[in-house]
């Protein structure tokens, strides 16, 4: 996964907390912070789903597309 470098303005109780749990287990600030928004943007459930996931990334897209034009559909027709 290709990895950009970024600046953020963070609270400094946030700061702090990050850094004691980044201390506390061996990992850095910058996974702490980054294993936090993919939990927060459920980007963790995501990737979960994603291992189990017996659908080869054509099918699941298809289904997705499949999907989105009924939600259209739906809509439309209201």
């Amino acid at each position: 996964m290709t990895k950009v470098r970024t600046t953020l303005t963070i609270d400094e109780a946030v700061m702090r907390a990050v850094k004691l749990r980044a201390a506390r287990t061996g990992r850095g600030d910058s996974e702490v912070i980054e294993q936090a928004l993919r939990s927060e943007l459920g980007l963790d459930l995501l990737d979960r789903l994603w291992e189990r996931a017996e659908l080869s990334e054509a099918q699941a897209t298809e289904l997705a597309l499949e999907a989105q034009q009924e939600a259209r559909r739906r809509r439309k027709s209201r």
